[in-house]
């Protein structure tokens, strides 16, 4: 992450103070945000960590229980947070962001609007892209979520680059100051439809648009819009497929009986020819499909503001 003041800046080349935002990392699964606070502890399954034990170690860090247990703290990058942040909506996930932020071509600099701002896991990933110069300005209609957003970009450092609105898009479009000025554009709405003309006003010329539907009904309905104000076109659904890496047994095929290091018990087997060889089990590192793969998320439509010469 990355914040204004260069002292509480979070960096991996920094140690831990005091008031810092950490990832304890138990395994790839089991992850939690905690704010350092000198004097306290932390009490998980692997025993009791002193938060005092933490200050002064730099990121990356392992540590250990008064039980001999450990944990990892790692800094919260905007892909971790996206795996440990308080879901008040329905978020994106590491695969559909980066794809968003590679297409619509967000870089140092960029000025992004962004509607609608749900939990943030999204804008968190944008507000890296355009550091340290551009900005992101994000609207949601709900206030309650939209203030929640905006503690956890002052817990991660990024409130000097997010800045939070409350605004129904759908129903008033985006405001009239950014008319021209932004770089991208992205919708998560119901209706992306009815924000599509303010958004094609509040392009520079180029500039590119966004739109996450989660059903392609709405993905046609937008598509019918966007022919008015843009071209190039395209809809995308990305789907990632991860893969366990842990030891486990493997069967070995031996010639004489005997296994590497010439003790292996080994078992005959026979083969469809009617012969037979002998095996052994061994231990290995193998990799195989997680049981539960997530499947679709949403449609992501990208579109070009058509040129006006």
């Amino acid at each position: 992450m990355l914040a204004g003041d260069p002292a509480k800046r979070i960096s991996f080349n920094r140690c831990i103070r005091n008031g810092d935002l950490v990832i304890v990392y138990e395994r790839h699964d089991s992850m939690k945000a905690v704010t350092v606070a000198e004097g306290s502890v932390l009490q998980n399954r692997f025993g009791v960590f002193k938060y005092s034990d933490w200050i002064g170690k730099p990121f990356g860090s392992k540590v250990f229980s008064n039980k001999g247990g450990f944990v990892y703290l790692l800094a919260p990058t905007p892909e971790l947070w996206t795996l440990v942040l308080s879901h008040r909506t329905q978020i994106l996930y590491i695969a559909d962001i980066s794809f968003v932020v590679m297409y619509l071509e967000i870089v140092p600099g960029c000025l992004v609007l962004e509607s609608g701002t749900g939990s943030g896991s999204l804008t968190t990933s944008l507000a890296r892209a355009v550091a340290p110069a551009g900005h992101v300005h994000t609207f949601d209609f709900h206030e309650q979520r939209a203030a929640s957003a905006r503690d956890d970009f002052q817990r991660t450092g990024l409130s000097n680059l997010v800045r939070v609105g409350v605004r129904d898009i759908q129903g008033q479009g985006f405001p009239d100051d950014f008319a021209g000025l932004a770089d991208a554009v992205f919708l998560d709405l119901p209706q992306p439809w009815l924000a599509i003309p303010s958004a094609a006003k509040m392009l520079k010329q180029d500039g590119t648009l966004c739109s996450f539907s989660p059903c392609i009904e709405q993905v046609q309905r937008s598509c019918e819009t966007l022919r008015t104000s843009f071209t190039d076109i395209r809809t995308f659904e990305v789907l990632l497929r991860t893969y366990e890496v842990g030891e486990g047994k493997m069967e070995r095929l031996q010639e004489n009986g005997k296994g590497s290091n010439g003790s292996l018990p080994c078992k005959r087997r026979q083969c469809s020819d009617g012969g037979y060889v002998l095996s052994s089990n061994i231990s290995s590192v193998v990799a195989k499909p997680c049981g539960e793969a997530r499947g679709h998320t949403g449609y992501l439509t990208f579109a070009r503001l058509k040129c006006l010469s």
